[in-house]
């Protein structure tokens, strides 16, 4: 029996769409609203999530829009995510939608063009393709000035040397959507490369997805302050292999922005864990360890606010109830995992290692630990951005009690 419309791609040949057999030598994949070649070039149906989060966001900036919409996707690849914009987020809105579909290979462009066909002629969307360098493209439009509301910045590697031009063409208001699959030097694992393009270190921490999504939000905000603007996380996640954010820009630097900006010590004897902002920075305080036995790994210059919006990411949820091609079932979990935790306190612990370090058969409820803890004036959440891990701002030394009082 062919699979059906929102399932996997096939692996070749044909594919079912509305009772139509499709035929071609390409295989056909089906997202959302959007049917497309994905092509020889890099695609993962596994990003699912993330473009089904891009699309909500998009459709939030669509609802609240004040006037015609103006949305890059900087890095188009098989064009995806563009054409679900045009398709499911674009009709959110009664302002026309400018979309602006940008890849540097040139052998996509026959299959851009392709994926994007719906879209021709489509009412209320005028859409631009162009096969241009990423820098050139942002740097013609800010010398232009050509402003965006919502850009996907879909990155290889590390994008940090794309930031400040990015940011440079955003509107007030608008988001960006960041990718980077630079796993290594955020998470401690190349310490000279995360000197070189975070200026800051990163040591190896059970918590390394955290690590590195607050080490990109802090290279984020500092772009941003230079620019004299503010900056808001909406979602940080990551799969362990390629890290996203999606940020709000904002006119002004908001009060107290800097105090965010700090590092985070890790003792890896004991398994403590310290806090200092920059802003109010001096010597550390002894971990649990015994005085000759302790020795704190510092990671950071590092982003210690919120990974996320909590209401933001409820009205994408209510949102996505009048759009439901759009929120497949991993999304909507991520989505509700991210809208339990807001990613304060900073300091996570993995259950596996408080069960390792008190000698248990296995990890405690990270449910149960949390309600304990919580129990004990604390305040705990389990977190969204790694599995059966928790963070809380209670004391080291009380959490072990609390797990071997579990126990």
């Amino acid at each position: 029996m062919p699979a059906s419309p929102q399932s996997a791609p096939v692996e070749a040949g044909w594919w079912v769409v509305a009772g139509t057999r499709l035929d071609s030598l390409d295989p056909h994949y089906r997202e959302g609203a959007a049917c497309v070649q994905t092509g020889s070039g890099f695609f993962r149906a596994q990003s699912r999530p993330s473009r089904d989060l891009s699309v909500l966001l998009a459709a939030h900036q669509a609802t609240h829009a004040q006037g015609p919409q103006h949305w890059l996707d900087l890095m188009a690849g098989c064009g995806i995510r563009g054409l679900r914009w045009g398709l499911e987020s674009a009709p959110q809105s009664p302002h026309p939608l400018a979309l602006w579909m940008n890849d540097a290979d040139p052998e996509r462009r026959v299959s851009l063009q392709a994926n994007l066909n719906p879209l021709s002629g489509h009412d209320g969307v005028d859409l631009t393709l162009t096969q241009q360098p990423a820098e050139r493209l942002l740097l013609q439009a800010y010398l232009d000035q050509r402003r965006f509301d919502l850009i996907d910045l879909d990155a290889f590697g590390c994008p940090n040397g794309l930031l400040q031009s990015a940011l440079a063409v955003l509107r007030f208001g608008g988001v960006l959507i960041l990718a980077s699959t630079d796993g290594r030097s955020p998470t401690g694992h190349d310490r000279a490369a995360a000197v070189r393009r975070f200026a800051a270190a990163a040591r190896a921490h059970p918590s390394s997805w955290e690590l590195a999504l607050r080490l990109q939000l802090a290279a984020l905000a500092r772009e941003a302050w230079m620019l004299g603007r503010g900056l808001e996380p909406l979602a940080c996640f990551s799969d362990g292999r390629t890290f996203r954010l999606a940020v709000r820009l904002q006119r002004r630097v908001g009060a107290d922005a800097e105090a965010q900006l700090g590092l985070l010590a890790r003792c890896e004897q004991c398994g403590d864990q310290a806090v200092q902002p920059l802003l109010k920075l001096s010597g550390w305080r002894a971990c649990a360890c015994n005085p000759q036995d302790g020795r704190w790994a510092v990671s950071g210059p590092l982003w210690l606010g919120p990974l996320q919006s909590p209401s933001l990411v409820q009205e994408l949820l209510t949102l996505s109830a009048s759009m439901p091609q759009t929120l497949a079932p991993q999304g909507r979990r991520l989505l509700e995992r991210l809208q339990a935790d807001p990613g304060l306190p900073v300091c996570c612990w993995s259950t596996d290692e408080l069960a390792q370090r008190l000698g248990l058969a296995g990890p405690p409820s990270l449910r149960r630990l949390v309600q304990a803890l919580r129990g004990d004036g604390y305040s705990a959440v389990a977190s969204g951005v790694m599995a059966g891990q928790l963070r809380t701002d209670a004391p080291w030394k009380v959490l072990l009690q609390r797990c071997a009082d579990l126990a």
